[in-house]
């Protein structure tokens, strides 16, 4: 649970002393949970999923990070995307994109990469 929360907070830019600000927590309390010397109840699990607006599962699951992708194909392409700023600059643009213009930018791509062998 405390590796979930960690990562959780982590990915909302939350520090435990939001945490605890924001839900009226003791600070202690919060860190007993991140460092993993105590759980917290079923009450306050609710919060945190509340907070964070994940589910139980996301708190409470054991993952590794090898499973955290259903897929491996899923996995490795999140992790390529991870590591190679020029795909995240695709990727960043394409969100801004209409449809057709992501179909003709990747139908120019493919060109572009038959014309390269």
């Amino acid at each position: 649970i405390s590796k979930n929360l960690r990562r959780i907070a982590y990915d909302a830019g939350k520090s435990q002393a939001d945490i605890s600000r924001d839900l009226k927590i003791n600070k202690a309390t919060v860190s007993s949970w991140m460092n993993g010397t105590r759980v917290p109840r079923m009450d306050n699990i609710d919060m945190l999923c509340h907070y964070f607006n994940v589910s139980r599962m996301a708190i409470m699951e054991e993952r590794s990070e090898d499973n955290y992708y259903l897929s491996p194909e899923t996995a490795a392409l999140a992790q390529e995307l991870f590591e190679n700023p020029k795909i995240r600059v695709l990727f960043d643009a394409a969100r801004d994109c209409s449809p057709e213009d992501i179909q003709m930018a990747a139908d120019l791509l493919i060109r572009l990469k038959g014309t390269n062998k």
